[in-house]
């Protein structure tokens, strides 16, 4: 299946792209955002970044028409400052961000990010280094499996979950994504069972978020990136999941709000100004007709935020 950018119109009228402008695509997936941003471009400059080797090879031979104006970087969007200051880069025009999972990642069964294939536990973005889901599944102690489950994917069974994992575990590894659906189908209620969501979707999302540290390389962006924006310039952010959206939402009210004086001193003495201005109020979503030809971006926000 190939990936289908989310919110693309309203992500390039939110970036307000200029020709001869620098953006940011700290998550290039298989390149549907950084090919309409490249297409608009004429002297300016579009910095694609992603953790994933495989997508920047794919996007690449994607984008070959635009190879003049892009330059594609293998890192953690979480490091984009670090990474454009080590290509010199003093400030940008616009960044974007689009914290879904690409359409091939999770259906390219290999990699083990999705329920619907037997693969190897593995779920790394970048599969050259760090834990696997494998690692958390059967190395992690009861309790803190359950958190994770709950703290991130919202499971309400999650100490039934937890704990038929760690029996299981005892018995043998539980070494692929279909090993783990049984532990998942088996632990929970009948009626869980029976719901329209797949008994393991929330698991599997909880282990993703885990494996790749995915709330820790959002916040540390949003702490960095609006330095490396110049007076103007957007930043665009997508989330997929409540916990996405409250941390995007937070630093951008952050942002936005200056002073951090208590409420009841009569004159500011922080001397903390705003350093971005709100561009949607409220998050943006797909429309109707999105969200049908597209189910994966039903649960899409998107949130824009502008440097002053």
């Amino acid at each position: 299946m190939e990936h289908t950018p989310v919110l693309l119109n309203e992500c390039i009228e939110g970036l307000n792209i200029k020709p001869d402008g620098l953006y940011v695509d700290g998550t290039l997936g298989r390149g549907g955002h950084a090919g309409e941003i490249a297409k608009r471009l004429v002297t300016g400059r579009l910095y694609a970044i992603d953790r994933d080797a495989d997508a920047i090879d794919k996007a690449s031979e994607l984008l070959s028409e635009y190879k003049d104006r892009i330059t594609f970087i293998h890192g953690n969007f979480a490091d984009t400052a670090r990474l454009l200051e080590a290509l010199n880069v003093e400030k940008t025009d616009g960044m974007l961000f689009d914290f879904g999972v690409s359409s091939p990642q999770l259906d390219e069964g290999k990699r083990g990010f999705s329920y619907k294939h037997d693969a190897p536990l593995d779920m790394r973005m970048d599969n050259r280094e760090g834990e696997t889901a494998y690692d958390v599944v059967n190395g992690y102690a009861e309790d803190e499996l359950r958190k994770i489950f709950y703290s991130y994917g919202e499971e309400r069974h999650a100490g039934l979950i937890s704990r038929a994992i760690v029996k299981k575990r005892a018995l043998a590894p539980i070494r692929t994504t279909f090993d783990l659906n049984d532990v998942i189908f088996a632990a929970i209620p009948a009626s869980a069972r029976r719901e329209a969501q797949h008994p393991s979707k929330r698991c599997f999302q909880a282990l993703r978020i885990t494996v790749n540290d995915e709330l820790g390389a959002i916040t540390s962006m949003l702490d960095s990136v609006s330095n490396k924006l110049k007076t103007g310039g957007r930043l665009c952010a997508i989330s997929f999941h409540s916990l996405e959206d409250r941390l995007v939402k937070n630093s951008f009210s952050l942002g936005a709000a200056g002073c951090v004086c208590p409420r009841d001193f009569p004159v500011c003495i922080c001397g903390v100004i705003p350093t971005m201005r709100i561009i949607t109020k409220k998050p943006i979503r797909p429309s109707e007709t999105e969200s049908e030809l597209n189910p994966r971006a039903r649960s899409a926000k998107l949130r824009i935020a502008e440097k002053l």
